[in-house]
C-alpha cells in the first residue's frame, strides 16, 4: 500500500510541474530571452555565462609549488609537476611512466614505476625552512 501512494503523489507532483507554467500563463520558452537561445534586441548587453563557458576559466589561481630541492631525475625522463600533491612524475621519451617523487616530511622519496620507493633524499634544515 505504501509504494501505491508514493506513486501517486509523484504523478501529482509531475503534472502540477507541468500544468502550473500553463496556468500562470509564462511561457515556457521565450523568443527574446537569451538565456532560452532567443536572440536580444540590444547586442552590447551583457550575456549570462552558460555553466560550460565558466567551467572552462576557474577564478582560483593555479597551485605552484618549488620543486627545485628534488635532486635527482632519471637520466632522459621527462618531468611533469603536480603541484596539487605535491609529486614530479617522471617519464620515459616512448611515454610510459617510470616513476615519482613525493615529499614526505624532512625527505624526498623517490619511487620506480611499480610504487616502490628506490632512493630517499634527506633535506637539509635550511631546506626545509623554505
Amino acid at each position: 500500500m505504501m509504494p501505491v501512494f508514493r506513486k501517486k503523489w509523484k504523478v501529482m507532483f509531475g503534472l502540477c510541474a507541468v500544468a502550473l507554467p500553463l496556468v500562470a500563463g509564462v511561457p515556457a520558452h521565450a523568443e527574446g530571452d537569451p538565456l532560452n537561445g532567443g536572440d536580444d534586441d540590444d547586442s552590447d548587453a551583457h550575456r549570462a555565462s552558460s555553466m560550460h563557458n565558466l567551467a572552462g576559466k576557474l577564478p582560483l589561481p593555479r597551485a605552484h609549488k618549488d620543486f627545485s630541492k628534488y635532486r635527482f631525475t632519471p637520466p632522459g625522463d621527462r618531468v611533469v609537476e603536480q603541484p596539487d600533491t605535491n609529486r614530479l612524475l617522471f617519464w620515459t621519451k616512448d611515454g610510459q611512466p617510470d616513476g615519482y617523487a613525493q615529499r614526505r616530511g624532512s625527505s624526498v622519496i623517490y619511487y620506480n614505476a611499480q610504487g616502490q620507493a628506490v632512493r630517499v633524499q634527506r633535506l637539509t634544515p635550511s631546506e626545509m625552512a623554505d
